[in-house]
């Protein structure tokens, strides 16, 4: 356990807080600014890492996404190799909850209904707090859209099973594929749980980021020292789903600074601040939650900025959910075949699936005595994608090591400068072998 957090394959879910005998663990910032466990204990971990979603040697039962959806999801009426087990496949918006959320507002609308419906007593989310973001539990239903947006923040679960069971009632987490991984890898050890635990809302992630992202979208927007209440999905009603904003609060003279997110350029394809146990995650869509949301990244929505979603039901009483808002006009939404899904986050199937045989190859053939993580695709890419795979996973650590050195905006963006060109030079290679490949094969 100890070496998987030195090496980053720790994402923050804090499951492994609860299976601590000695009860001395707990969440932590690293130097690089990502919660990870310290505390370990050195003389047995096993039950730790046998809740941790990046464990190296899973029993069999649990081995993979695969087999974990065997366990919760065998009912799903079809099963696809890039998506999993789902029930159907939609997209659209809520009519209510559209303006004030990230996407189409569905995650916000299932919350509601959720607690209307009394499926669940309390929701376990993340909020506002102290001008940062925590999980927390909440049943509110008068102040729902307090937790619509999207939180691109360090957050942990840590003290979820430390207090799931002292409240009355049934509970609903909402999180991303990771973190829901690792509440299945609890509910399969301990079967209780899937009582009290009755219903996930699986958030489409293209990875998570470190605090560096929130403290660099702070400096380029001009905020000076210390800052508060990030908001990182300010949607522009007047242009396109992609034309957001960020926000923040400077403390030490409460001025607010907003910027489009556009001024930063590509934050995702280039791996700035992100997690690297990303880079050796298969899980696109959030395989093993109830439902799965994210945005509709195509063509025919994007010049919506108001945002809509992609929607995958993947249980029956999510799918009840979804057609009965529909009936009863709550919820503008139409079925799409999952090849529409699959289309809207394109990018992240080719990074996450098709190019992680050739990444896990290059980083394990480079590092002795680090354990390899089964992986459930095996795809060949072509060489300008391996080149891009290698200029992203330098991208990627530079960020992080920069940042944390020279904490200065002006000397940052000079230093990731030759990185980023690089990045660019290989990723029009590639788009360039791409449109070659396509008009060879339509002769």
């Amino acid at each position: 356990m100890k070496k998987l957090i030195e090496k980053g394959y720790c994402t923050g879910c804090g499951v492994c807080i609860s299976e601590s005998f000695s009860k001395k663990m707990k969440m932590s910032p690293n130097k690089y600014g990502f919660l990870t466990p310290i505390n370990i204990e050195e003389i047995d971990n096993k039950p730790c890492l046998k809740v941790c979603p990046f464990n190296p040697h899973p029993d069999d039962f649990v081995k993979d996404e695969d087999a974990l959806s065997m366990l919760f999801l065998n009912d799903a009426s079809q099963k696809d190799v890039r998506i999993g087990a789902f029930e159907n496949t939609y997209i659209g918006y809520s009519s209510k909850y559209r303006k004030t959320s990230s996407s189409g507002g569905i995650a916000t609308y299932i919350f509601q209904q959720l607690l209307e419906k009394n499926i669940v007593d309390r929701l376990y989310i993340v909020k506002e707090y102290n001008g940062k973001y925590k999980y927390q539990f909440f049943n509110n239903k008068d102040e729902i859209t307090q937790i619509s947006e999207t939180k691109y923040y360090p957050v942990t679960m840590e003290d979820l099973f430390l207090e799931i069971d002292k409240i009355d009632g049934k509970v609903a987490i909402s999180g991303v594929g990771c973190f829901i991984k690792a509440i299945r890898l609890k509910q399969a050890y301990y079967p209780k749980y899937r009582e009290k635990i009755p219903f996930l809302v699986g958030i489409i992630c293209g990875g998570l980021k470190s605090s560096f992202f929130s403290d660099f979208l702070a400096a380029s927007s001009g905020a000076e020292g210390e800052y508060d209440t990030p908001k990182f999905r300010i949607k522009d009603l007047n242009s396109n789903a992609l034309d957001y904003s960020f926000g923040c609060n400077e403390k030490s003279n409460n001025r607010y600074h907003e910027m489009k997110m556009r001024k930063v350029g590509d934050m995702w394809g280039t791996g700035y601040f992100k997690a690297n146990a990303c880079d050796f995650c298969t899980d696109v869509t959030t395989e093993l939650a109830d439902i799965s949301l994210g945005d509709a990244w195509l063509d025919e929505y994007i010049h919506d900025g108001a945002g809509t979603s992609v929607i995958i039901t993947r249980s029956k009483l999510a799918d009840k959910l979804i057609r009965d808002g529909i009936s009863n006009k709550q919820l503008n939404v139409v079925s799409k075949p999952k090849n529409k899904i699959i289309q809207s986050q394109s990018s992240s199937f080719f990074h996450r699936q098709d190019a992680i045989k050739f990444r896990s190859c290059i980083f394990f053939m480079s590092r002795k005595n680090i354990p390899y993580f089964r992986k459930r695709f095996k795809i060949l890419i072509s060489p300008t994608a391996m080149l891009v795979q290698i200029c992203r996973r330098i991208t990627r650590k530079k960020s992080l090591s920069l940042w944390h050195k020279l904490r200065n905006i002006v000397k940052f963006n000079h230093k990731m400068k030759k990185y980023i060109l690089l990045l660019k030079i290989m990723t029009k290679s590639e788009h360039l072998f791409r449109k070659i490949k396509r008009k060879l094969l339509s002769q």
